[in-house]
């Protein structure tokens, strides 16, 4: 199992990398059949992604989330779906590309610092065995990837190919992870007061929980006055999906603390 595996996320990888470059050309260049090759690759890659944490889930006998890299996998995989559900409904065709690449990336972390882990099984810490940990994990993973997105809607924006992308649907993704965000850091509080004694303990992955959470508050307040230039409120997108990357991989792998196990 660990062997196939490896291979199938290589392949997710090909095909993340490889639907990215064709949505690029295919926005770019108006080539309709190129953008449904992107489609298609997309959706493979979602799929064989989707096999990945089934067989993690098989392996392990939990749910992928128990630690840095069912997260990663987890998060990059959602991210890749929400885009290919929100499409179906919205045209943000011309934001594939980088949403497309995004996930690429995280997954190529995967590959490059993690593979090792792919196939191993480790015994949860005391801390993990809780039934707050699904609920956590989850709707923090929700958040990152519409966070992920919006950025994705935001950055197209400055170029030509993204002028039809509206504010609205960062807004309505943005409104919708912050949501996701604010509770998971409440359930996140519980689950600590009960298995460390105390709701808040300002450790590095809560205190930039946190400031990540305030950036998208400013955010919402400030497109819903309409105070400030929309350039200003894109580059709050982009900003605070950097503090979402941050808060994950800074914390987890730079700043020791409470929560530098996942």
């Amino acid at each position: 199992m660990e062997v196939l595996m490896d291979e199938l996320l290589y392949v997710v990888l090909f095909c993340y990398l490889a639907s990215a470059l064709l949505y690029f050309w295919g926005n770019n260049y108006a080539k309709n059949w190129v953008v449904k090759v992107a489609l298609v690759l997309a959706i493979l890659g979602c799929i064989l992604h989707l096999v990945i944490l089934v067989m993690r889930t098989v392996l392990t006998g939990m749910l992928p989330l128990t630690n840095g890299l069912e997260f990663l996998l987890s998060f990059s995989w959602i991210t890749v779906l929400l885009y290919l559900l929100m499409q179906t409904r919205y045209p943000i065709q011309s934001a594939a590309g980088i949403v497309m690449l995004i996930s690429a990336l995280l997954v190529s972390l995967v590959a490059i610092l993690m593979k090792d882990q792919l196939g191993s099984v480790a015994p949860l810490m005391p801390a993990l065995k809780s039934p707050w940990l699904t609920v956590h994990v989850v709707t923090a993973a929700v958040s990152y990837s519409a966070f992920a997105l919006a950025a994705g809607l935001a950055v197209v924006q400055f170029f030509k190919t993204g002028q039809s992308i509206k504010d609205d649907y960062i807004y309505l993704l943005v409104g919708g992870g912050f949501a996701l965000l604010s509770l998971s850091i409440v359930l996140g509080a519980v689950w600590a007061e009960q298995a460390w004694g105390r709701y808040w303990s300002w450790d590095p992955k809560e205190t930039w929980a946190l400031i990540t959470w305030i950036i998208y508050a400013i955010y919402l307040h400030v497109y819903r006055s309409r105070d400030w230039p929309a350039n200003t409120t894109r580059w709050m997108v982009i900003i605070g999906f950097g503090l979402v990357l941050f808060t994950f991989f800074g914390v987890n792998y730079l700043l020791p603390g409470l929560h530098s196990y996942a």
